[in-house]
């Protein structure tokens, strides 16, 4: 599944430059995750970057956006050619 920035966001950006599939960026109010583009590190990291780095523990998993660990390599190969 994808995953998305909460309200409890900080706004320090330091998810951003994390992202292998540069899915993050700043919103209106807080950073913001293209669902499209996240693949949860799979293929690149053994968990996702953005929640590892996040210091307020912003960075969770979408339920609305369950994806199997073939869809996300899919779409890292979608998005990366690789």
């Amino acid at each position: 599944m994808a995953y998305k920035i909460s309200e409890e966001c900080a706004s320090c950006g330091v998810c951003e430059s994390e992202c292998p599939n540069q899915a993050i960026s700043e919103g209106d109010e807080r950073y913001q995750i293209d669902p499209d583009r996240c693949t949860e590190c799979v293929g690149f990291y053994d968990e996702p970057q953005c929640a590892s780095v996040c210091p307020v523990e912003a960075c969770q998993p979408d339920p609305d956006r369950r994806e199997t660990k073939e869809e996300l390599l899919a779409k890292k190969k979608r998005l990366h050619g690789e």
